[in-house]
């Protein structure tokens, strides 16, 4: 069987570094899809509306959606960001596991 290379070998280094931002980039996206949907429907006329009312989202139920587009970048946002940006400490004692 030939050897297929790894990411890593085609490449010449590790994409985390690339993903950490595309994530964070992720997230800013859909809390920026939020607030355009909940400025959407303080919209009465528009394109955008025409499209929404045909599947019944109007009104509230779009500023609804907008609100957990937010919420959802946001959380993402933030756990993206300890996971990839915070920096690491030594663990305490009361960060040790129980036995």
């Amino acid at each position: 069987m030939p050897h297929l290379p790894t990411t890593e070998e085609r490449l010449g280094r590790s994409p985390q570094g690339l993903v950490r931002y595309f994530v964070l980039f992720m997230s800013l996206v859909y809390v920026g899809m939020g607030a355009w949907l909940a400025w959407t429907a303080s919209q009465p006329t528009g394109p955008a509306m025409t499209h929404f009312s045909e599947i019944g989202l109007t009104g509230n139920r779009l500023r609804l959606l907008g609100l957990f587009f937010v919420l959802y970048g946001l959380v993402r946002f933030v756990r993206s960001y300890r996971a990839n940006f915070r920096i690491s400490t030594a663990p305490d004692d009361d960060d040790l596991p129980l036995h």
